[in-house]
């Protein structure tokens, strides 16, 4: 009720944030409106962010770990599968952080075009 007030609306968000924390590694975390959080290995926000979930569990079942390319394109499946839809390279933006580079970047549309290809190859 407190965020019906147009100066208060900022608070009704939800966010993903990231860390690399120094003795657990890479953290993912959500949060919801109400303020709820809780940690994920892979997690999706937005008008479908349960069919992504539920894509991303799939993809995550195994339970191995995954590389960062493996990491990328399950990602750009997933949205490839719950919209329905092949992207060009200039419709996806992708950002990275890993462990060996903990600084936050956005690939090239030529890297986002390499991972398309190799989307597109394996299925």
């Amino acid at each position: 009720m407190y965020t019906q007030h147009a100066y208060m609306r900022p608070l009704g968000v939800s966010a993903i944030l990231l860390a690399i924390d120094e003795e657990r590694g890479p953290q993912l975390f959500k949060t919801d409106p109400a303020g709820y959080f809780v940690g994920y290995k892979a997690t999706a926000a937005g008008s479908k962010d349960v069919e992504a979930g539920n894509h991303l569990e799939k993809k995550l079942k195994s339970g191995a770990a995954m590389s960062t390319l493996e990491t990328i394109r399950a990602a750009i499946g997933a949205l490839q599968s719950v919209l329905a839809e092949d992207f060009k390279a200039s419709e996806v933006e992708v950002g990275l952080v890993t462990v060996a580079d903990p600084a936050f970047r956005v690939l090239s549309e030529a890297e986002v075009d390499e991972h398309l290809i190799a989307i597109s190859e394996r299925d």
